[in-house]
């Protein structure tokens, strides 16, 4: 599990931990998070912890060894510093995907799976262009694939993960605590969302039905960024010994590379795109009609789709159903969700 002290990493591997895995090795170059990690985990014999940048070759070469799968969550996530930082950007997002790839072949590892973004469809920004190069990269990686070489690439796509480090959810707590003002950078943006626990249900899932070269994507409700913050407001200013209408909401300019709205795939992909009550897998391009039909998931029960789902088109959720997704484990602050129990 590359970026294994993340957010989503640490879920991933806290939900593999219950399945009959013989050994779980978190790879990350947070030596703090790893010691942190580590500590939650003195005893359990199954996991490992290993310091190690994914732009080192031969350190991963180390940690991929005598391994069967690889989750690889490992990148820079927050566009306005990748925007400041555009070369780290492509040296871990490309680089470290292209070396993870050369890995995991030299190491005959069964699959590996990639965490993108939505992001990565009609990118504006350079953190949602190196994720799509990402994605590009791990299914042309699938045709490097030889009678030496088992491995099979895929990639999952998130929207965004409430609760992690990199949501809304944790300014927007600690701006209500401190008495306001809540700051939204524009009231028409909107986002696809969805929990820890989703998002690495999804990975784990995906992984187990992956064959080379989709892209999985979790069907996620959408919310309004705005609706968002004044149901923080609502739930957490009583708590926090504060008077809801004194905290409002002051709307900012979007930051650098910064979208209204998100989309969880593209007009080109919907022409291999199937569709399914929980999941869109996006076929892999490059293949023909021939080819295509071999990408059959049993008991899924998929169907060809044409459409695009856009967070600005789609029917937002309503205050009620907000409330009850912040009541979900691991998306609020912990201090913040003792307080509502």
């Amino acid at each position: 599990m590359t970026g294994g002290v993340g957010s989503v990493g640490r879920e991933v591997v806290r939900q593999l931990l219950r399945l009959d895995v013989a050994l779980v090795r978190v790879v990350d170059n947070n030596e703090s998070g790893l010691f942190d990690m580590e500590g939650l985990y003195d005893g359990e014999p199954r996991v490992e912890f290993f310091h190690c940048d994914i732009c080192d070759e031969r350190e991963m070469q180390r940690t991929f060894s005598n391994m069967d799968l690889c989750f690889h969550a490992a990148a820079l996530k927050h566009v306005p510093s990748c925007e400041r930082s555009p070369f780290s950007a492509i040296n871990v997002n490309i680089l470290g995907c292209e070396i993870v790839g050369r890995v995991a072949l030299a190491n005959g590892l069964e699959k590996v799976i990639f965490t993108s973004s939505d992001k990565a469809v009609n990118p504006t920004n350079v953190m949602g262009t190196s994720k799509l190069m990402g994605e590009r990269l791990f299914t042309a990686m699938n045709f490097l694939r030889n009678s030496e070489s088992r491995t099979s690439f895929a990639c999952t796509r998130f929207g965004n993960v409430l609760g992690s480090r990199g949501s809304v959810v944790p300014l927007f707590s600690h701006q209500i605590e401190a008495g306001g003002p809540v700051t939204v950078t524009d009231e028409r943006m909107t986002r696809f969302v969805m929990t820890m626990e989703q998002s690495a249900d999804l990975v784990i899932e995906s992984m187990a039905l992956a064959k080379g070269g989709e892209v999985f994507i979790t069907k996620m409700p959408v919310l309004k960024i705005t609706d968002l913050a004044q149901s923080m407001i609502d739930l957490l200013a009583p708590i926090t010994d504060q008077n809801p209408s004194d905290i409002k909401i002051k709307f900012t300019q979007p930051r650098p590379g910064e979208k209204l709205w998100e989309e969880l795939s593209t007009d080109e992909e919907s022409g291999r795109l199937l569709e399914g009550e929980k999941f869109l897998i996006v076929l892999p391009a490059g293949h023909t009609q021939e080819q295509r039909k071999q990408y059959v998931y049993e008991d899924m029960q998929l169907e060809a789709s044409d459409k695009v789902y856009h967070s600005d088109r789609e029917a937002p959720m309503g205050r009620d159903e907000i409330r009850d997704l912040l009541g979900e484990p691991d998306v609020l602050p912990s201090h913040l969700r003792a307080s509502l129990t």
